[in-house]
């Protein structure tokens, strides 16, 4: 059978385990909602009335893109694509290129930052097989103007964290909406983790330290994952509505 992400890529690894993941999407949910095209996840309404049930539905799509046979996965694609188009008609407005850019960038960028915080440092050629994939789903979807290298998406990617972010009133409703849904102690750990995870542009613009408190605690942290203890931890900070899902995020 042919898959769309090979099945011993580095990207499976990546996104094999819950902990990584929930750290990609902590770093760009801190991001997303600095972008000048986040009044775009206002026009539904879904993501401020659940940011958890947004955060499990675009968790869906992007493991089935990367785990799944091509044709599903492909499939997949195209079904982001028509849900994005159907907004845009309904709006009467196009999604500029540069923010679908910046939302491929993001995928990239924090895929790597997460698995180098909970697991090891990426080899170039890892990193550029992280990047190819996301290129892959971009020109699937028809994106305009991708990078064709990894070196050259890290000066695009760069060019997007000086040119494509403001702090503005939807970044402050967004991060209400963080705290109202998943309360005092989960919101205070999803800061930190962004602040683990966020290139130094972002920490600047929403007002975070350089250094997250969880930095300390993470060779604890993964010494209770070599002790299969990591369950118990994960058992306490997760919500319970979605134990299920997170559950089933876990394939390595």
């Amino acid at each position: 059978m042919e898959y769309f992400v090979d099945k011993n890529s580095i990207v499976r690894q990546i996104w094999g385990k819950s902990d990584t993941i929930f750290l990609i999407f902590a770093g760009a949910s801190a991001e997303f909602a600095l972008n000048k095209a986040v009044d775009w996840l206002y026009f539904t309404g879904r993501l401020p009335a659940d940011p958890l049930g947004r955060l499990f539905s675009t968790v869906a799509y992007a493991r089935a893109i990367i785990f799944l046979d091509k044709e599903s996965a492909l499939k997949a694609i195209d079904t982001i694509a028509a849900i994005h188009a159907g907004v845009e008609e309904k709006r009467g407005a196009k999604i500029p290129d540069w923010a679908y850019r910046d939302v491929l960038f993001m995928l990239v960028d924090y895929s790597i930052r997460s698995f180098e915080v909970l697991e090891r440092k990426l080899m170039i050629d890892e990193k550029q097989e992280a990047f190819d994939v996301f290129y892959r789903v971009g020109t699937r979807m028809g994106i305009k103007d991708l990078p064709q290298t990894f070196d050259e998406w890290a000066i695009m990617r760069q060019e997007h964290l000086q040119q494509d972010m403001q702090y503005s009133h939807f970044t402050a409703d967004l991060f209400a909406q963080y705290r109202k849904h998943l309360g005092r102690v989960r919101y205070t750990i999803l800061i930190e983790s962004q602040t683990l995870v966020a290139p130094g542009e972002v920490r600047e613009m929403l007002g975070f330290r350089n250094m997250s408190l969880l930095r300390p605690l993470l060779g604890l942290y993964k010494l209770c994952r070599i002790l299969k203890m990591d369950g118990l931890i994960k058992n306490l900070i997760q919500p319970s509505k979605y134990r299920n899902e997170i559950v089933a995020l876990d394939n390595i």
